[in-house]
């Protein structure tokens, strides 16, 4: 799992130095398999239950599950999330952040660092005796807190082997009863959140899902180890 998360984390940090005006999302589509391959790796996405992309491409109010496209070019404000999930010697690491293109407003860059710190807040609740729901429970505070709201009708998980495993990892307080941390379990915590209200909706493709009110979405992600004391994040480059 460490060995995927770095290759995962290595893939996300290549290919978000492609999100630059001009360049259209199916570039970045292409250059993540190039990367994947130059890795060793390959991608978890494509073909998962039909999805045709090497990762998620999603731009703007389009909150997970973007497809690359040679009909979408990148325009200077434009904020990019890519979701990356490599396979890499049978085990999956999976990671996710969201970037401008070229610049963003004001207003945008608040809500990427709304989003980035709910991560980490998320992050620090991982540990040994908690519950899933503190994790839950820190990132809906940090993000409501600040006047943005989190997507409720998708979730973290736990990841090993298979792309999708137990636990879920909700970003918000379901009141549902909550699994219990131990160490050794890997799970990817992943606050997606949306600078208008959590409506969404899901286009004819089958798999873009936008905010419904057409509000902009960041989406960051982890793959995190659970220990006997502090949490360790699988996906970082180096």
């Amino acid at each position: 799992m460490r060995a995927a998360g770095k290759v995962s984390a290595r893939v996300l940090r290549d290919v978000a130095k492609m999100v630059q005006p001009g360049v259209t999302t199916l570039e970045i589509d292409q250059y993540a398999k190039e990367r994947m391959d130059y890795y060793g790796g390959k991608s978890a996405f494509y073909n998962y239950h039909g999805f045709p992309g090497q990762i998620c491409i999603s731009v703007n109010d389009v909150i997970i599950h973007g497809i690359g496209s040679a009909f979408q070019r990148l325009v200077l404000g434009d904020i990019v999330s890519l979701d990356v999930g490599v396979s890499y010697e049978g085990y999956i690491g999976d990671n996710a952040m969201t970037v401008p293109a070229g610049g963003c407003s004001m207003d945008a860059q608040e809500l990427l660092n709304v989003t980035e710190t709910a991560l980490k807040k998320g992050i620090q609740q991982a540990k040994k005796g908690n519950r899933i729901s503190d994790i839950s429970f820190a990132v809906q505070k940090w993000v409501e807190s600040h006047g943005c709201s989190v997507v409720k009708e998708f979730v973290g998980h736990g990841v090993g082997k298979r792309l999708h495993e137990e636990p879920q990892v909700p970003n918000f307080v379901d009141g549902f009863k909550s699994p219990l941390l131990v160490p050794g379990m890997t799970i990817a915590i992943e606050p997606m959140v949306n600078a208008g209200n959590d409506a969404l909706k899901i286009l004819r493709d089958g798999w873009t899902t936008v905010t419904k009110d057409g509000s902009l979405s960041a989406h960051f992600e982890h793959t995190v180890l659970i220990t006997d004391g502090e949490p360790e994040i699988l996906t970082c480059p180096d």
